[in-house]
């Protein structure tokens, strides 16, 4: 069989992730596809940015566990959008179109 390759590869996660998901290696599909099942579960979506938690929509409301993965967060993109998540605080919003930048930035 082959060996995975691209997204289905597994990568090494940093300690804080590793802390959050309880594992040391994933493949970033398998990473994204935890934070989301962990957001839904607990209703942490909303509409509007620093919205209260509604369960749907864009934004992404930080509670304290997901605050400690997300503070790890300051990248740039190849387009030069910048996504500094270091000064975050419990309850404020992240765009969903920012997950890939915090992936990455607890990824080794």
């Amino acid at each position: 069989m082959a060996e995975p390759k691209g997204l289905n590869k597994p990568v090494k996660l940093k300690s804080d992730l590793a802390s959050f998901l309880g594992d040391t290696e994933l493949p970033r599909t398998e990473i994204t596809q935890k934070l989301w099942a962990y957001i839904k579960s607990n209703q942490l979506q909303t509409k509007t940015e620093n919205g209260k938690p509604e369960n749907a929509g864009k934004f992404i409301v930080a509670d304290a566990k997901l605050l400690t993965v997300f503070k790890n967060t300051n990248a740039t993109s190849k387009s030069g959008k910048v996504t500094d998540l270091r000064n975050l605080k419990e309850g404020e919003t992240i765009n969903m179109m920012q997950m890939a930048s915090v992936v990455g930035a607890n990824i080794e």
